[in-house]
């Protein structure tokens, strides 16, 4: 709620045309002397909790009445203060909540001015330091808050062998002591940018785009093939589990309550605008678009469960200007989807052990420790430890659970994977959660074998986190690298052919031509330049495969090949081997993951500079 409290000499208005979302039954013409003037702007956070603002209006304008010293109130609606307005009918409501709650005080006189009308006014301001005074209120959700204030908060360490231990035991150097240190509140490491963000920028991946929101990027060649070659492999995983891909839009209607219902119970900032007359947002998940196409569609049981997915390019989010640092925390980003309707709770219970799976699966694949957090509310714990005992059991690795002793967000029980940055800080990936209201709030629903309604349990699913903050993952994860590379299905270049001399070059264009022939990402350094220059600006590239073309390369068919992974600093691993045998070594250490073509010139000669 946006106020300008104006002490005017005297406020008169004329309503003249109305508009398709006037109020009707209104007073057409009033003025007021020696008046507390309130322009109001009703905004459509304030459908949060409608009856917080409007008796924090309330409070606000008797406060300011009061050392004013008058007793005539003029509420005026003005859309003006602000650019993310409510829905009308909200408005409406909350103007005549405030108009109410101020007549129970009998001392004044309040009017208000309608709302929906263009109107004529004119006004005549005192000239003192409380004559014009603006306010925002911001629904503080109080329920919530008190509900937060009383909510408790247990946490405790399950091993693999179903012992419950003290967290505090687990306080070390590994991935799952940096994720208790963060999720207890004993804080994280400090420190600058993280390792990142050089990195992105260093190997051409990803930069900032000044003509942009800060937050929202711009991919180079490099990095949009790692983006989209983790795009297919998600894709890929949700395939083989038996999820269906769709597509939905990007924003959605405020005006409609469900909708405003779910984002006001979202957490994360939102990117709210106007469009005509209607509230839009940008969508900050999949949630909307899927939940709107499960309420249109015919269940069965037989059908259940039944898994949707989107990549979600893109999804928004309004975060503060300070924390959209590098991959970690953006305002757009991509958002790999899936929503799981669930016949009932066993159901939903199998569907989540699967899905888990698959989150730890993604660590083992991208090649970087995952640590988790269970969380639920007590009742789910003490209904389901043996099964929380067996997810634990499933993964093979202690788990920070967290129990709280009410539910205060739409999930009953929810599974967090992270990866650790360079600076020992957690950054959430996976992520597998129980939805139990969102089924009855879009209604979406089915009728069982014994014909009774149901409304279903529907399950969240982010195998990966989003895209970013995987390459984020990534990046940090090379600091605890001998030698940094990223995984050799994910390198923008797997191999680099490296001619000795501009007569090597015609063999060199060979090799790599078959290579490239194999699916396999090729290019060849014909610059000329040095060996030692080619060889090294190729570490620098992380290529992990570089095979170098002399004489006696070109005159016995064999290649001699240095093998990034195995190599240490100053230290090359080199194999012989033909060029058939490269691409059969490579073929089976990428066997499973997406193929994609180069995405940059296959001569470096024709390679540009982006940063």
């Amino acid at each position: 709620m946006r106020l300008l409290l104006i002490h005017s000499d005297n406020i008169k208005y004329i309503a003249q045309k109305k508009t398709p979302v006037a109020e009707e039954e209104v007073i057409l013409e009033d003025s007021l002397d020696e008046a507390l003037t309130v322009f109001c702007a009703v905004e459509s956070v304030d459908e949060e909790n409608i009856p917080y603002i409007i008796s924090k209006t309330k409070e606000e304008i008797l406060g300011t009445v009061e050392k004013l010293g008058v007793k005539n109130v003029m509420i005026y609606p003005y859309a003006h203060l602000s650019s993310d307005l409510s829905a009308p009918k909200t408005a409406i409501e909350v103007l005549k909540g405030i108009e109410e709650a101020c007549k129970q005080d009998k001392s004044l006189n309040v009017r208000r001015a309608p709302f929906g009308w263009y109107k004529a006014f004119t006004l005549s301001c005192k000239g003192h330091p409380l004559s014009e005074l603006s306010k925002t209120i911001v629904p503080e959700e109080e329920a919530e808050k008190t509900e937060k204030k009383n909510i408790i908060h247990n946490f405790f360490v399950l091993t693999p062998k179903g012992e419950k231990k003290d967290y505090r035991d687990f306080v070390d150097d590994s991935p799952l002591g940096k994720l208790i240190k963060k999720e207890t509140g004993m804080g994280v490491e400090q420190g600058g940018d993280p390792l990142h963000v050089e990195l992105m920028r260093s190997k051409e991946l990803v930069d900032y785009e000044p003509l942009s929101d800060v937050g929202h990027h711009r991919w180079m060649p490099r990095g949009k093939i790692v983006r989209d070659l983790l795009s297919d492999y998600v894709l890929n995983l949700v395939l083989d589990y038996g999820g269906m891909p769709v597509e939905t839009p990007v924003m959605y209607d405020l005006g409609n309550s469900a909708i405003n219902e779910h984002a006001a119970k979202f957490g994360e900032r939102q990117y709210r605008f106007k469009s005509g007359n209607r509230n839009m947002m940008l969508r900050f998940a999949a949630c909307f678009g899927m939940f709107s196409i499960m309420h249109d569609m015919h269940i069965s049981p037989n059908n259940l469960p039944m898994k949707m997915y989107e990549l979600s390019t893109y999804s928004f989010r309004h975060e503060q200007k300070g924390e959209c640092i590098g991959l970690k925390r953006l305002r757009a980003f991509t958002m790999p989807d899936m929503h799981s309707m669930c016949a009932d709770m066993a159901q939903t219970l199998k569907c989540f052990e699967e899905q888990l799976v698959i989150g730890w699966q993604t660590g083992k694949d991208f090649e970087y420790p995952l640590a988790g957090v269970f969380r639920c509310t007590e009742d789910f714990y003490k209904e389901n430890e043996g099964w929380v005992k067996k997810i634990v059991q499933m993964s093979d690795a202690p788990m920070l659970i967290e129990t709280l002793s009410d539910r205060v967000h739409y999930w009953i029980a929810k599974v967090d994977l992270a990866a650790i940055d360079g600076q020992g800080r957690p950054i959430e990936n996976p992520t597998v959660q129980i939805d139990v209201e969102s089924a009855k709030r879009f209604d979406i629903s089915y009728y069982n074998t014994q014909n009774e309604l149901v409304y279903p349990p529907i399950i969240h699913c982010s195998p990966t986190g989003s895209i970013e903050r995987v390459i984020c993952a990534l990046l940090e994860n090379t600091a605890s690298q001998t030698v940094p590379m990223l995984p050799v299905w994910l390198s923008p270049t797997q191999v680099r052919v490296v001619p000795v001399a501009e007569r090597h070059l015609d063999f060199a264009e060979k090799v790599c031509t078959e290579i490239n022939a194999s699916d396999i990402r090729c290019d060849i350094d014909d610059r000329e330049e040095s060996v030692g220059k080619k060889v090294r600006e190729a570490g620098m590239d992380w290529v992990p495969y570089v095979a170098v073309i002399g004489d006696s390369e070109t005159e016995s068919k064999k290649l001699t090949v240095t093998i990034r992974k195995e190599s240490e600093p100053k230290k090359p691993v080199k194999i012989e081997c033909s060029a058939e045998e490269l691409i059969s070594r490579l073929k089976d250490e990428c066997r499973g993951y997406p193929v994609r073509a180069l995405y940059t010139p296959k001569k470096l000669s024709m390679k540009p500079r982006f940063i």
